[in-house]
Parts: structure tokens; C-alpha cells; sequence
């Protein structure tokens, strides 16, 4: 990844997007970086990368609520001699 300070991103812009449709481009400011500029394809990439992201925390999260509330609801049904048995398997 190439890398570039603010004022030389400002002053040859153009060769900054050219050089963006083969790699990602750093941006820097007083050293630290403040942007990057990237092709159209990368971006379609790392948004399609987010989205599916997003999707599995999505399902995940719903898996594990609905775990839960299966768990609460099994251990509601459980009696009293259930819960000695389970705690006597346990020991």
C-alpha cells in the first residue's frame, strides 16, 4: 500500500487516483494516517465483506437469544427430584 502525506495527495490528485485503481492509497497528516482512497472495486469488496459481516452477528445474536430462552424455558420445567438428580451426577 502506497503512502502519501496530505499536501502531496492535494497537489497531485490525479496521479493519486490513478495510483488508487491498482492499490489502496494511505493518506497521512503529521504522520498519522487521516484517509485512504481506494478503487470502486475495493470498496464494492470491503462493503460486501461488511455486509456479510453484519449478517453473521446478526444470526449469531439470534441463535443465542433463542438458546437462551430454551434454556430457561427447559430449566422451568425441570422438578424438584430433576434438579437433585442433575446435582448428584454432578458431585
Amino acid at each position: 500500500m502506497r503512502t502519501v502525506t496530505s499536501v502531496e495527495a492535494q497537489n497531485r490528485f490525479g496521479e493519486l487516483i490513478d495510483n488508487a485503481q491498482r492499490e489502496p492509497v494511505t493518506i497521512t497528516r503529521r504522520g498519522r494516517a487521516v484517509a485512504f482512497v481506494l478503487s470502486p472495486e475495493d470498496m464494492k469488496d470491503l462493503l460486501a465483506i461488511r455486509q456479510k459481516r453484519e449478517r453473521i452477528v446478526s444470526d449469531f445474536e439470534a441463535f443465542f437469544a433463542n438458546a437462551d430462552t430454551q434454556i430457561k424455558s427447559d430449566a422451568l420445567d425441570l422438578s424438584d427430584a430433576d434438579v437433585q438428580r442433575l446435582v448428584n451426577e454432578l458431585r
